[in-house]
């Protein structure tokens, strides 16, 4: 399927980046891969990079070549990082790199960003949401303290903006038929997912028992790759929920859908 196409792919080394590299090159995908550590030999180059820091983006950005097909932001923190570090990195890093890479996209060229379940509140959120618009790396920590933001609401906040600049910049480049979305998981099983759970508590043990497993990043991956793909061509700044179900039983408790009907079975 893609032959000759070349993807970015951050977080390259572990969880869903790395079953996202895995299943592109298994299509026939040419993948260069980023992240702070090394991956284990699924990708076709590597780059090193940390996210957090505007510096090292720019000499990313520097290195990486013309002619690229498509940029999975899939990088991320959990919320046991300081707020501010957590902010930079699933925030503003995977807008630095979008915006500096956009010169070097392929006309056609698909971004994806990996948001959350832990995004969809961000109606809820737009002022803050957009008193980031001009913020800056350096300003991260003021801005935390400023808006309140530490702890869980860290990463609840991150993936928030980063669902409403998708849904933002959904025609930002249609001249060029660049185009971006987001996939947001539920809870996956990742190296990562300890460190929800411990942040979280009552909060992600009750989401687990709504749902009848952890995702994996193989739920995720072939989610990203669809969206690169030509078959998803008119699908533009939209967030597609991966959480089995987590979503819709949201809604579905908001608005009584199924107020009078029997419960599901709870997942032992």
């Amino acid at each position: 399927m893609f032959n000759n196409k070349t993807f970015i792919v951050t977080g390259v080394s572990s969880g869903i980046g790395a079953a996202t590299a895995q299943l592109l090159r298994a299509q026939g995908a040419r993948v260069l891969g980023v992240d702070v550590r090394e991956p284990d030999g699924h990708v076709d180059d590597f780059h090193q990079a940390d996210l957090g820091n505007r510096a090292s983006l720019d000499r990313l950005v520097a290195a990486l070549p013309h002619g690229i097909d498509g940029l999975a932001n899939i990088a991320g923190l959990p919320p046991t990082h300081a707020a501010a570090q957590v902010l930079r990195v699933n925030l503003l890093a995977p807008r630095y790199l979008t915006q500096a890479l956009v010169p070097k996209l392929a006309d056609g060229a698909s971004i994806v960003n990996l948001a959350s379940a832990a995004g969809a509140g961000w109606a809820r959120a737009v002022a803050a949401i957009q008193a980031t618009a001009t913020l800056d790396f350096p300003d991260a920590e003021a801005f935390c303290t400023a808006h309140g933001i530490e702890g869980p609401r860290s990463y609840f906040f991150s993936k928030e903006a980063l669902i409403a600049w998708t849904i933002q910049n959904r025609w930002t480049w249609r001249t060029r038929g660049i185009r971006m979305n987001a996939v947001s998981p539920g809870p996956v099983d990742t190296p990562i997912l300890g460190d929800f759970v411990r942040t979280l508590g009552a909060q992600a043990s009750e989401r687990m028992r709504t749902l009848d497993r952890h995702g994996t990043p193989a739920d995720i991956a072939p989610v990203v790759a669809f969206l690169f793909s030509p078959a998803s061509a008119w699908i533009r700044g939209t967030n597609i929920a991966v959480d089995g179900g987590l979503s819709a039983h949201a809604l579905d408790e908001l608005h009584g859908l199924s107020a009078n009907a029997a419960p599901p079975p709870q997942h032992q």
